[in-house]
């Protein structure tokens, strides 16, 4: 379908909805973060997110892809089908210290604002929302389930301390390692017993040992979450949940055995049995679209979030990495805290609640209905974000 606005013209009429929309927009980025609910378990989130964007004219699935919390929401022609990201999981104990109810927020704001132009410019918008983003891997299962077949391009923004063009994402997997031993009373008959404990503690050692020998950018940590009832009753299971990441799926790939070595090594050690149990799905490292990150990075410059090229790295893990493997993709990281305060800590949580989250949710969804619109209008554009997918 032939162009009737310009680029121009088409981002001064978004940014003018998301502006008149502001008040919807905090409005439901404020009622997430008062809600906060762990993943695949946003009833509440899934339910007010895709009843806004019904309002809104977009043709809504609730409940999509097999996952109760998870929709997708569509508008627009036949041309090129862009996706926006909403994420809308909390983390226990902390609610939404990763700002992801401003994710979800700033991925509704620029639906809003892109809503009345994917006719006149020949495009097509999919909103998905993802759940249980914290561990869950609900992207994953979306990407098993057809979500993403068919996009042209995929994007989010996430909060931190800086405005960025991604963070540092590890590819991740994490176990749980159930070790049996025998139970013995530890002073009438210790020598009847075999300590799971032990195994679990051994093997802990043996994984601190292999931390000098590993790549730098390279994480194992892990923690006991059963350890025995009583200390005069030898344990007969110790169990112990294990987080390892690498730089890419390959190096994760190299690792995991690695890992597995020390923790059988503490198994045998205390002649106990062991089991693994993978934890699916596994994360994949975040491939940033070199094209559609410069689209963003113009556009983050028309809402003065133009990126802090000093700041530290971000690092961590994300499912969004996962669709970065499938898709063009881009992860930008938009400011709601000072510099310094992280992510997943309760100061964060305040600022993603407070009034510099309120103002990244509406600058974040306007530089990604920008970009969204340069795809649209620019055949060349498109061209070019196609022709850098990893």
């Amino acid at each position: 379908m032939a162009t009737t606005v310009s680029a121009q013209e088409a981002k001064e009429l978004a940014f003018s909805t998301i502006d008149a929309q502001s008040e919807t927009l905090i409005g439901v980025s404020q009622s997430i973060f008062a809600n906060p609910e762990l993943g695949f378990e946003e009833h509440f989130a899934h339910d007010l997110l895709a009843s806004t964007l019904d309002r809104n004219g977009f043709d809504v699935t609730r409940s999509a892809f097999g996952l109760q919390t998870a929709f997708c929401a569509t508008v627009g022609t036949d041309g090129p089908e862009i996706g926006v990201i909403c994420e809308y999981d909390a983390l226990p104990g902390l609610g939404h210290a990763c700002g992801h109810n401003v994710i979800a927020a700033a991925g509704l704001g620029a639906a809003i604002g892109l809503a009345p132009l994917a006719t006149k410019l020949g495009g097509r918008l999919r909103v998905l929302g993802t759940p249980a983003e914290e561990g869950g891997g609900g992207k994953e299962f979306m990407i098993r389930a057809g979500a993403f077949d068919g996009l042209t391009a995929a994007m989010m923004v996430h909060p931190a301390d800086h405005n960025l063009p991604t963070m540092k994402t590890l590819a991740f997997q994490g176990l749980v390692a159930n070790y049996t031993g025998r139970a013995a009373h530890a002073a009438a008959s210790p020598h009847l017993g075999a300590n799971a404990l032990d195994a679990a503690v051994l093997g802990y050692n043996a994984v601190a040992a292999l931390r000098q020998h590993i790549r730098p950018a390279e994480r194992i940590h892990g923690i006991f979450t059963k350890a025995g009832d009583k200390p005069n009753i030898v344990p007969a299971e110790a169990e112990a949940v294990w987080y390892i990441r690498a730089a890419t799926t390959a190096h994760l790939e190299e690792l995991k055995p690695r890992v597995l070595s020390c923790l059988e090594a503490g198994a045998t050690a205390a002649g106990c049995e062991l089991e693994i149990t993978w934890l699916d799905p596994p994360y994949g490292e975040m491939v940033d679209n070199s094209s559609l990150l410069a689209l963003y990075a113009s556009n983050a410059d028309l809402v003065a979030r133009t990126f802090d090229s000093e700041a530290p790295e971000v690092v961590g893990s994300t499912d969004m990495g996962n669709v970065s493997q499938v898709v063009p993709s881009i992860h930008p990281m938009i400011a709601v805290a000072p510099p310094g305060v992280s992510i997943h800590t309760e100061e964060f949580a305040v600022h993603a609640g407070g009034e510099s989250g309120d103002r990244a949710v509406i600058d974040g969804a306007k530089a990604m209905a920008a970009t969204v619109i340069d795809c649209w209008a620019d055949p060349g554009a498109i061209t070019d974000v196609g022709s850098s997918r990893p």
